[in-house]
């Protein structure tokens, strides 16, 4: 079995959804952390496979020492070519670590529901069959940080994906997002689907049966290319020792 994915969520009653899916299907436990409710953050990842920083209420502009920490922390899978993924803040939190711009939108619109997206040719090499439309739920934006590589673009916020390094990723939307989540979000966050450019509660749902299979297949085909750098031979993954902290296969979403 390989060493954990750290996972970190800013909610409480949060859950790693898709991600948890996807990773419990190679056999990979989580390691899942809630630094706003007190837990901690490693100072290496030397014992994780890599880390996941989920989206969240919280704006990665925020005056907050949890947010500022965990912008910081992002350093550590950096530094140490650990495999990296920011999904909507965890994403604004990355392009904030590289040097980027975050904003809102000068209009004030937000992106609630599912919107067209497009893959750049990087974007295409990283995974061959991109949805359409992709699951938002967001309404700030980052630009491009220095020294990425673009990989997705939209109408309303144009930066939606990109990569650094080939080791850390910044989706902007929420890939991560299963039924249950769908049903949670539109009913504690009611009040999003009233701002401007939000889309109303039943085309949430209208728009996942249309898109929602094209978005899961694409999830796998992107873990499995997010997890390249850290193959190994068998012996290799045997050697690391597995933090004993909190670690479960956790697959309910």
């Amino acid at each position: 079995m390989r060493p954990p994915v750290l996972i970190v969520l800013h909610g409480e009653l949060s859950t790693p959804g898709r991600v948890a899916i996807q990773l419990r299907n190679r056999d990979i436990p989580l390691d899942v952390r809630r630094p706003r409710f007190g837990d901690e953050l490693p100072k290496t990842l030397d014992g994780h496979t890599g880390a996941v920083i989920f989206g969240g209420p919280q704006s990665a502009n925020d005056d907050d020492e949890i947010v500022k920490r965990e912008i910081e922390w992002i350093g550590i899978p950096l530094k140490e070519k650990k495999p990296f993924l920011g999904i909507c803040l965890g994403a604004q939190m990355l392009a904030k670590q590289l040097g980027a711009r975050v904003y809102k939108h000068p209009d004030s619109h937000a992106e609630i529901g599912y919107y067209p997206i497009k893959p750049t040719a990087a974007g295409r090499g990283l995974c061959r069959d991109w949805p359409s439309h992709v699951y938002q739920w967001h309404r700030e934006g980052f630009d491009l940080p220095d020294k990425t590589v673009l990989l997705a673009e939209g109408d309303c916020f144009p930066i939606q994906a990109f990569s650094y390094n080939n080791l850390a990723y910044a989706l902007q939307f929420h890939m991560d997002v299963t039924h249950h989540t769908m049903c949670r979000w539109t009913t504690r966050g009611h009040e999003r689907m009233t701002l401007p450019n939000a889309k109303p509660r039943e085309a949430h749902f209208a728009d996942k049966l249309q898109h929602d299979p094209a978005c899961r297949a694409w999830f796998s085909e992107f873990i499995d290319q997010w997890l390249k750098p850290c193959e190994a031979p068998e012996a290799a993954i045997g050697s690391h020792k597995t933090p004993q902290r909190r670690v479960s296969k956790l697959s309910r979403s």
